[in-house]
């Protein structure tokens, strides 16, 4: 299999994320790839270097990942990636369970990691990952920031599973000759959700590891650029605080978020058709002394005291729109922020190699926003593709 190697000056994986398909089983997600990634291959098919081979970033629930690991599964896949002319460099492990066709929500984060099935979901992927990497080749895998809010977890009980997540991950990395490392996704009312939580929270377990040097190899952050705009903060001051504390970039999400002026009748108005059964869609309010009001959902925005809204500089919606384009006026979306991690990309080739298209919502989009899917995957690569220096 061809190598992306950093050292050849190609510096970077670029891939979608499958999280984008409605597959629960490993037939589904398979069939997903089978129709749906190779068919995107054969679009892009000499657009860019970043693309031969063209890389695969699966999203797998438990259930695809137990059928992967069943009788020869995963030695064929193997086989039908190499002769595809493809790659695998990472694994979506947010979802554990159901992603599409079902209310989603804070379901999203349960399993967490205060329960051990979740930590041996997380090694399934690993261990389902290795066989297609290259000694001296990174392999990572993405996962919730440890809990929601509202769940009041116990985060002991999160510590102890993340470090031993971390020293199987260093066993596997040892014996196999592989940086294997999983990143922590901050969001909107999870356990950890901003920089200054997300630094807090890594002190803290680093803290409580009897050898945190491995820890801080093996765990890093997933840095969402949707997420991350949400909570109003500053790209390039965010990634250097995590430089300087030392805190790793596992991964980045690629993806926007829903803007708009909350004193606006016609913004909010536009905004009703974005209000939909399946996922979680946090609200998060700028005050004009910078302080940040937070709603769970759009239904709790919209009943919430209208006073709140019109006292507000700003709203931004969890809700990925897509990177190429922006919604119709008076909506907008926070693209920016992604496009100032590539410019930070150009400078600091090195601080993140791993990089995944996530606008998971492509099937639940407001009709204005609906394309073909390929279509709609391609626009997002080019847009990505233009403004990454290889």
């Amino acid at each position: 299999m061809q190598k992306h190697n950093p050292a050849q000056g190609w510096g970077v994986y670029l891939a979608y994320c499958t999280n984008i398909h409605p597959a629960e089983t490993w037939q589904e997600t398979f069939t997903a790839l089978q129709t749906h990634a190779l068919r995107l291959k054969e679009i892009l098919d000499g657009e860019s270097k970043l693309l031969k081979p063209f890389p695969l970033a699966p999203r797998l629930s438990a259930k695809a990942a137990a059928e992967l690991l069943e009788g020869t599964n995963l030695t064929d896949f193997v086989q039908w990636v190499k002769q595809n002319d493809c790659c695998v460099f990472t694994i979506n492990g947010f979802p554990f369970g159901a992603f599409h066709g079902t209310r989603v929500k804070e379901n999203v984060y349960r399993p967490d990691w205060t329960e051990r099935i979740r930590l041996d979901y997380t090694l399934q992927l690993f261990r389902i990952l290795l066989p297609f990497l290259q000694p001296g080749e990174q392999g990572s895998v993405s996962t919730l920031p440890g809990s929601f809010k509202a769940f009041h977890a116990n985060e002991t009980l999160i510590f102890h599973h993340l470090i031993q997540c971390a020293e199987e991950i260093e066993a596997m990395s040892q014996a196999s000759g592989c940086d294997l490392h999983l990143g922590l996704e901050p969001e909107p009312l999870g356990h950890f959700e901003n920089t200054q939580e997300t630094l807090e929270f890594f002190h803290r377990l680093w803290d409580y590891a009897q050898d945190p040097a491995v820890v801080q190899r093996r765990i890093g952050v997933n840095y969402d650029t949707c997420h991350f705009a949400l909570e109003y903060d500053d790209c390039v001051n965010s990634l250097e605080a995590f430089r300087q504390a030392g805190v790793r970039i596992s991964k980045v999400h690629l993806s926007a978020a829903l803007a708009l002026d909350p004193r606006d009748p016609q913004a909010l108005e536009a905004l009703r058709s974005f209000d939909e059964p399946t996922y979680l869609h946090q609200v998060l309010l700028q005050m004009p002394d910078q302080s940040i009001t937070r709603f769970t959902d759009l239904p709790d925005f919209f009943t919430a005291d209208p006073r709140l809204a019109a006292q507000a500089d700003e709203a931004r919606v969890h809700f990925h729109i897509p990177l190429d384009a922006d919604p119709m006026p008076p909506l907008r979306s926070t693209r920016e922020h992604a496009a100032e991690l590539l410019a930070y990309r150009n400078l600091q080739p090195d601080f993140c190699v791993h990089y995944e298209i996530e606008t998971y919502t492509w099937g639940v989009l407001p009709g204005a926003l609906q394309r073909p899917l390929e279509e709609h995957l391609a626009a997002e690569y080019r847009w990505v593709l233009e403004r990454v220096h290889v």
